[in-house]
């Protein structure tokens, strides 16, 4: 091999290297992205959901909308994250079956849709209390320390669905 075809050869592995660090790079960032997607989405709609509660309690429910409006962005939220998820790939598929069911958990609740605002029984805001214990239970309320770490959130995602479940 000549001198030449040598450094073509080094200069070759070296851009190939560059390029696979580059891709390496792109992935860890689209998985942060990923990430952020359900801890703003998801993770941070649901303490806002238990702050909402609480303060429709200390008001005697004057705005329930509030509450079923905060629920339908979680809902929302949920649908966007996962399908982006899953169709990127970058959910496994045990965690995008959590994400799944737990929106089917949610939808049992009263929630706003377009043009419609939902009127809340004295059942249903019982049954928003009880969802707020739920969220505080696995560690989804407002005073309690939420961090992103992916792990912590599929816990306690899963540990949320197992509650709602057991109803």
């Amino acid at each position: 091999m000549s001198k030449k075809q040598k450094t073509i050869f080094v200069v070759s592995l070296l851009v190939n290297a560059l390029l696979i660090v580059c891709l390496v790079i792109g992935y860890m960032k689209m998985s942060l992205v990923h990430k952020e997607l359900f801890y703003s989405e998801v993770q941070y709609k649901l303490v806002e959901l238990d702050g909402l509660v609480e303060y429709q309690k200390k008001n005697d429910w004057s705005e329930p909308n509030l509450v079923t409006t905060q629920l339908g962005d979680v809902l929302n939220g949920l649908d966007v994250a996962t399908n982006n998820g899953k169709y990127s790939g970058w959910l496994s598929n045990d965690e995008r079956m959590t994400m799944e069911c737990l929106d089917n958990a949610l939808r049992q609740y009263p929630h706003d849709e377009l043009y419609k605002f939902r009127v809340l029984t004295q059942s249903d805001k019982n049954d928003f209390e009880d969802l707020q214990s739920k969220l505080q239970n696995v560690g989804f309320g407002m005073n309690m320390t939420i961090n992103n770490d992916w792990k912590s959130f599929i816990d306690k995602s899963g540990k949320l669905l197992a509650l709602l479940e057991n109803n």
